[in-house]
């Protein structure tokens, strides 16, 4: 009997032995993993803790049972009361894991309360009942014995475990079959253990099944989550392909091969944009819309990323192609205009600057649907706001019309055309760069060629921002009008081709 005795207290202690190990090492594993989701990661680490916590203290209990002394009684009813404490504390963390995993729709608050409540009467129920011995009590040799109200202690999470199983037997369509799996694995283990360890008397089967379904169950969720995050890379990868693609797209539909019309010796231009984003809403454009005119446009779409590159994209089209008719600078923002609130259910709008010089008189015509405003350098002079009258932005209200007005460009001058992200761009003490900045990049060089000016404007705006993250698209726009060229005609000869944005024709 006596070899009996020991052989079943050495599997106890191989049994707790084992158990804390595994546990320790399920907790690194989990603290080590990058891949999974921080709520995830602070569930399991709790849980193997509170395993840790109900394990060690079994052992303790173990280990002290029987020894005399009023200080070893003292400590006993300590960890005894510490080891059910916790073992209530697992099934509460358990049922609210299958709570949450079951995505309840309706009354999940409720059944989040009554499990918070039945944790609360648990712990009051072991604190009384061990200052009461009415669940456990210890000899007159400090020998372990239950007490009449024992089943008290097992109350509370037995309802919680009812709590649960009726929760995947509802909802457990709603979670992944295997984690399901293991759910039940968890919730039934310890049941199967208690049923198998009462033919074995003393063997204590339950915390060697609680051990393994709670690492099994792990194992599962984790192996889930990095699925998840597998197919989530994917995804993530996917989709910055396509934003590269599209981000090329777009680069690849603005005018960005300069320079731009070496053959017309009347202006030189150049222009840049750099979104906030991989894609972004504002553009600019500038094609001849014959042989002696230069259709300029500068725009900024609301809001920024894939919607407004696409509203970007429709809204160049519309307006190139009304410009392109021959048209006013007025009445093509107002067709433009038409034309987009016929069909614009997202609401989106555009701000737009549109001019068209005449190249052979140097007569700028321009329209300002809401957009910033230009500014003019005339030859020996300084750059400075051309503060023309706004009109309402394309989109934001039908059968809006809009004015234009007349500007005089000498031979000798520079036009800059931008967007909000210049005067806006931020710092890190969220100070805006403002216009009065952006003029003095503009004039910190009088006698620059365009490019030129937009890299010192560029640069200005770069060293203000620092390190802080851009906030908005970038888009600047130059032309320097050189005055009238010693042209033949006006027009090229019928059959020749013409120059400028339609190339070579065969």
């Amino acid at each position: 009997m006596t070899f009996s005795m020991s052989t079943v207290n050495l599997i106890n202690l191989l049994f707790i032995a084992a158990g804390i190990g595994i546990c320790g090492l399920c907790f690194l594993q989990i603290t080590s993993s990058v891949h999974l989701r921080r709520e995830i990661r602070r569930y399991f680490q709790a849980f193997f803790l509170l395993i840790l916590v109900y394990i060690s203290a079994h052992l303790a209990r173990q280990l002290m049972d029987g020894l005399p002394g009023g200080g070893v009684r003292v400590a006993l009813y300590a960890v005894t009361l510490l080891e059910m404490l916790a073992a209530g504390l697992m099934a509460h963390m358990m049922s609210m894991l299958v709570l949450t995993a079951s995505r309840v729709e309706k009354g999940a608050k409720k059944i989040s309360a009554a499990l918070f409540i039945l944790l609360g009467v648990h712990s009051v129920l072991l604190v009384v009942g061990s200052f009461m011995d009415l669940i456990y009590y210890f000899d007159a040799g400090n020998v372990y014995r239950r007490a009449p109200g024992y089943i008290l202690s097992n109350l509370c999470p037995f309802i919680m475990l009812v709590i649960d199983m009726a929760l995947l037997i509802r909802h457990g369509k709603k979670i992944d079959r295997r984690v399901r799996s293991a759910f039940w694995a968890y919730l039934i283990a310890p049941i199967a253990a208690i049923v198998v360890q009462s033919a074995f008397y003393g063997v204590q089967l339950i915390i060697f099944a609680t051990v393994g379904a709670a690492v099994y169950m792990f194992s599962v969720i984790i192996q889930n989550q990095n699925e998840q995050y597998e197919k989530q890379q994917m995804e993530s990868s996917r989709i910055e392909t396509e934003l590269t693609m599209a981000s090329s797209i777009q680069a690849d539909m603005l005018p960005n091969i300069y320079p731009a019309f070496p053959e017309r010796p009347e202006f030189d231009i150049y222009a840049s944009m750099d979104p906030a984003k991989e894609v972004g809403g504002d553009f600019y454009d500038f094609f001849l819309v014959d042989d002696d005119h230069l259709c300029l446009v500068m725009a900024d779409v609301s809001g920024k990323g894939v919607p407004a590159a696409l509203f970007m994209m429709a809204s160049r089209i519309i307006l190139a192609n009304n410009a392109m008719m021959g048209k006013s600078p007025s009445q093509i923002l107002t067709d433009a205009n038409a034309a987009i609130c016929a069909n614009n259910r997202e609401e989106l709008f555009v701000t737009v600057w549109l001019g068209i010089l005449e190249l052979s008189t140097g007569k700028l015509t321009a329209a300002n649907a809401g957009h910033e405003y230009p500014a003019l350098q005339q030859p020996d002079g300084r750059f400075e706001l051309v503060k023309d009258k706004h009109g309402l932005v394309i989109g934001g209200m039908e059968g809006v019309r809009y004015r234009q007005y007349e500007l005089q460009i000498t031979p000798g001058s520079r036009l800059f055309l931008y967007t909000d992200g210049v005067p806006e761009a931020t710092d890190a003490g969220k100070n805006l760069f403002g216009t009065d900045r952006m003029l003095a990049a503009l004039n910190q060089e009088p006698g620059a060629n365009p490019e030129t000016v937009l890299k010192n404007v560029r640069k200005v705006v770069d060293d203000f921002v620092g390190s802080a993250e851009q906030f908005d698209d970038l888009t600047m726009l130059c032309v320097e009008y050189k005055g009238p060229a010693d042209r033949p005609s006006s027009l090229p000869e019928e059959g020749c081709p013409r120059s400028g944005s339609e190339g070579v024709q065969d």
